[in-house]
């Protein structure tokens, strides 16, 4: 179990848990950030961050991709997933800010960050790993979200075989951190659903080597 510690901008005790994964390491914190304080990046992201909805191409098929996306950090990491790349945005104020404590609470440093921005419960990202050359061999992802609830999906890579697989609800204001081999072992989603909800931020601190 890691005990999240109080930071600066906050709120008052922050629970934190690791989840009982074979081959990974990830650590969920429900409430890094205070309601108001989640509420104020949900509005000031939204608003302020230059948001594009990105195309990709699938088995020779191109389409657009289910989300608004963006990409921010130090200048010249670039990062690209299926085809796509991005070339980074400077730091906002309020992307400095999250960075600031989410780096205070993990204990390491970030260099970018991709923001994804769910309108409604149709918007989604499928099945996959944050294991592209550029985030390194053993790469640390420390996922924010803000806004709606959303269920977040984990199946181990060989799940047929050993039937490993779980689901976590992310809400207003937590921090999801996957490190270690959690990326070789594991993929994640976040999938599509027919309830009537809000939209959601997720930003998903990395480091480009």
């Amino acid at each position: 179990m890691i005990q999240a510690s109080n930071q600066r901008l906050g709120t008052v005790k922050r629970k934190s848990h690791s989840l009982d994964l074979l081959d990974a390491e990830v650590t969920y914190h429900p409430t890094l950030f205070s309601s108001t304080e989640s509420e104020h990046f949900l509005r000031a992201l939204t608003d302020n961050i230059e948001w594009r909805q990105n195309r990709i191409k699938f088995y020779g098929k191109e389409s657009l991709v289910p989300r608004l996306e963006a990409w921010y950090g130090e200048e010249g990491k670039s990062y690209t997933y299926s085809g796509i790349t991005m070339h980074p945005k400077p730091w906002t104020r309020e992307l400095l800010a999250i960075k600031e404590r989410i780096e205070s609470t993990c204990e390491m440093t970030f260099n970018s960050v991709l923001l994804n921005r769910y309108r409604d419960g149709s918007d989604r990202v499928g099945w996959h790993s944050d294991d592209e050359k550029e985030l390194g061999p053993n790469p640390v992802i420390a996922s924010v979200s803000f806004g709606a609830e959303r269920k977040f999906k984990l199946r181990h890579k060989g799940y047929k075989q050993n039937g490993h697989e779980g689901e976590i609800t992310l809400g207003h204001g937590s921090l999801l951190l996957m490190k270690g081999e959690t990326q070789h072992h594991w993929r994640h989603e976040i999938p599509r659903t027919s309830r009537t909800i809000g939209p959601r931020l997720n930003l998903t601190f990395r480091t480009i080597k």
